[in-house]
């Protein structure tokens, strides 16, 4: 593998920062509210799952939580 010059792959890089697009702040708004309510779905599909399972140790075991 070649060594590259210090300077040429400073270059580089700054070219391909300059090809770089960001978020404007109507994408980064909706990408964050996407992630919120995802978190809060999750969050109640998991807690659902375990109020089932508690019950279902309760059923058989007949102890637990």
């Amino acid at each position: 593998m070649a060594k590259a010059n210090p300077a040429q792959f400073v270059q580089e890089v700054r070219q391909e920062a300059a090809k770089v697009t960001w978020p404007t702040r109507k994408e980064s708004g909706i990408s964050t509210a996407m992630v919120f309510v995802f978190v809060i779905v999750s969050a109640l599909f998991f807690m659902l799952v375990d109020w089932l399972l508690q019950i279902g140790v309760r059923a058989v075991l007949g102890f637990g939580g």
